[in-house]
């Protein structure tokens, strides 16, 4: 069977959570049942089904906002927290 297609909010609602230069609070959670990209309390949250091993839900995290915002994971940098829940990510604006 597969899977259901991820329903990502619009960009322009994610480019509005970020700071005049572009970085986004991102709060991720690996593992989780379904892949999923929310905005709740002024915050994007991020939900991944891939453990948190070796960078891979990281990785994960990337290709789906990337995918969200319409561009290439290779425009959207990691500031802070590869290795964190929380973490601080620079979108193209």
């Amino acid at each position: 069977m597969a899977r259901a297609k991820v329903e990502l909010p619009p960009a322009g609602a994610i480019r509005a959570l970020a700071d005049a230069e572009g970085r986004l609070a991102v709060r991720v959670t690996p593992g989780a049942r379904e892949q999923a990209i929310t905005i709740a309390d002024g915050r994007v949250q991020v939900k991944v089904r891939v453990k948190p091993e070796d960078g891979k839900a990281t990785a994960a995290v990337l290709a789906l906002l990337a995918e969200a915002l319409g561009v290439a994971v290779s425009r959207l940098e990691m500031v802070r927290g590869a290795t964190a829940r929380e973490k601080l990510i620079r979108i193209p604006l």
